[in-house]
């Protein structure tokens, strides 16, 4: 009966504390397709090392679907690049806001030929322009570019994003009216305790399971939890969802009351690039790392500065000062005023016993860090400094060195610096000792290999008097290496010159031994031509105007992160189009 009650109660709060969105126009912009809005992914949908700043719309596995300016006003810039956002559009409209439409692909037929003069200028593939007002005035509705999957897209669709023009802060699009059938309300699926009285670097939060009821989420089980923190934060696993998809999208806002009073929340309406990075502060990032589930905390950490969060009561923790059992309500949101609510009842007993949650026995930290300090630690063979504000919270600092033999082309030992499992908010300076000096013809071949849980990747360094620098911006393991091989560069076909009339491109796809091609430079007859390198591993060029018929000789160069290079040249011939003749398969008659 009592359970009832709570829950009772939670739902009549619930009905009565309507969240507050902000005020912006709800008809100005259209729908950038000309089919029916979906959405593969919202605004503040939780990613690696950043929120979702935009729309990604639904173009149903297709590309070349017309994109149209949603609102009336003149393309501001435009870019083309490798990853990101591929092909891109600016567009700045006169309510002092902007758009910006990305991973497309042709411009307008106007603006495409523009930006391949002056691709052809610059003798560069990947390029940004800014216009003027009167270079590409653009009219509510009129196609400026055709969707595509360019960029660091995994799949055919537009992103759509609007952003106030003098602060670039990004605004949430589904606060401007879009029509969008939205009935369905967030699902809340698990929750986390913390204890607020220690750095989360040093535990693991406690979960509960969560089912819905026809009042709203419980606790399976439906006790109260008892805990030993007298002060204490709760993080939820939550997502959205819009009608007739089952598309998981991020939930829009949160909020968490303690006896019926406001404590905090967060509301994802409005995020500027340079804070996205505290999404590591916003979620359990550790136990993202563990478990590969998105806890977003109700109340933040001490150094977490996105704007996001809002406290109603003192720093948004909860302080349990008696033995009583004190109800605690969760409300989350959606961007069209559909909410799902939990409520339970939360007790602090000094004598509970939790079960043990598994652990990973360290030994002793060398140091700690703190977030609001800068951090500097030396020894013989290393040496680190992070500037304050690089961490979230305190943390231990360890490292360890792997003994052994070296690996081949290294230059150190492995050093393993903390867990990959703690974030950081800003680059750290890492120096590493050399065994003995490097002549100067070699100073400039060194490069640093960070490993972290499934992740390797390497990084050109400096030398400096014996030491190897550079910045870094995850925990892991590092090691220097010498690298003085040059990329390999192969053009397939056979003979003096290549025949290649059975083809309506050229692909190139060079290799490397730290996987790192700074540049790539082509030229037919002399002259550059323009290869595009989308998804910055193949560079491509489709044959056109100006590699007419006839023999011509290509020259190709590649150069690495550290600049050793590889130039090959080639004669081709280039005949009408001639499709390759498919060989019959031979089938052998034997004789019965």
């Amino acid at each position: 009966m009592h359970r009832i009650l709570l829950l009772a109660g939670c739902f009549l709060l619930f009905l009565g504390a309507t969240a507050q969105y902000p005020p912006y126009p709800k008809d100005y912009f259209i729908n950038p397709l000309s089919i029916p809005m979906e959405l593969t992914a919202n605004f503040g949908e939780l990613r690696s090392d950043h929120w979702h700043m935009g729309l990604d719309i639904r173009t149903d596995t297709r590309e070349d679907l017309p994109v149209r300016a949603a609102a009336n006003g003149y393309i501001a810039a435009i870019g083309i690049r490798p990853l990101g956002f591929g092909r891109y559009i600016e567009i700045r409209h006169p309510n002092g806001l902007s758009t910006l439409y990305a991973h497309l692909n042709d411009f307008m037929p106007a603006l495409e030929e523009f930006v391949t003069r002056k691709q052809y200028e610059q003798e560069s593939w990947a390029i940004d322009l800014r216009f003027t007002p009167d270079q590409f005035p653009i009219r509510q509705g009129q196609l400026i570019a055709y969707s595509g999957n360019t960029g660091g897209s995994a799949g055919p669709h537009l992103h759509f994003e609007i952003f106030d023009t003098k602060s670039s802060k990004r605004l949430n699009p589904l606060l401007f009216g879009f029509s969008l059938s939205d009935q369905v309300p967030p699902v809340i699926k698990n929750l986390a305790l913390y204890d607020r009285g220690r750095s989360m670097s040093d535990q693991s939060p406690q979960t509960f399971s969560l089912r819905k009821t026809t009042l709203g989420y419980e606790l399976v089980g439906g006790k109260a939890i008892k805990t030993t923190h007298p002060r204490l934060s709760f993080a939820i696993e939550a997502i959205d969802q819009v009608s007739g998809s089952p598309n998981p999208n991020g939930i829009y806002s949160a909020e968490l009351f303690f006896d019926d009073k406001k404590i905090s929340g967060f509301r994802l309406d409005s995020i500027d690039y340079e804070e996205t990075g505290y999404i590591n502060a916003h979620i359990d990032y550790a136990h993202k790392k563990r478990v590969g589930r998105y806890f977003q905390h109700l109340s933040p950490l001490r150094e977490e500065a996105s704007g996001v969060y809002q406290l109603f009561s003192g720093d948004g923790l909860i302080s349990l000062a008696d033995t009583a059992a004190h109800t605690v309500v969760i409300k989350v949101a959606d961007t069209n005023g559909n909410e799902s609510v939990v409520c339970f009842s939360v007790q602090f007993d000094p004598l509970f016993t939790p079960s043990p949650l598994p652990s990973k026995k360290e030994d002793l930290p060398f140091a700690f860090i703190n977030p609001n300090e800068a951090f500097s630690f030396k020894r013989s063979t290393l040496e680190l400094s992070l500037p304050a504000g690089a961490v979230y919270d305190s943390l231990p600092f360890f490292y360890q060195t792997e003994v052994g033999v070296l690996s081949p082309g290294a230059l150190t030992p492995r050093y393993r610096v903390n867990q990959t499992a703690w974030p950081l908010h800003k680059d750290g300076q890492l120096k590493l000792k050399l065994a003995k000096p490097l002549p100067d013809s070699l100073q400039q071949k060194l490069v640093l290999q960070y490993s972290g849980e499934s992740t390797t990747k390497s990084k050109v360094a400096t030398y400096q008097q014996g030491w190897v620098m550079v910045s870094f911006g995850s925990f892991g393991s590092f090691q220097v290496y010498l690298d003085t091989i040059a990329p390999v560069v192969q053009l397939k076909g056979k003979g003096d010159t290549i025949d290649l009339s059975a083809q309506r491109a050229l692909v190139f796809t060079p290799t490397d031994n730290f996987g790192s091609i700074r540049s790539f430079r082509a030229e037919l007859n002399g002259q550059w031509l323009r290869f595009t390198n989308d998804k910055a591993k193949t560079w491509v060029y489709r044959f056109d105007e100006r590699c007419p018929y006839g023999t011509h000789q290509l020259t190709v160069t590649v150069e690495d992160g550290v600049g050793n290079q590889t130039t090959r040249s080639w004669y081709i011939k280039r005949g009408p189009y001639q499709p390759p003749v498919k060989k019959k398969k031979y089938t052998s008659k034997r004789k019965r």
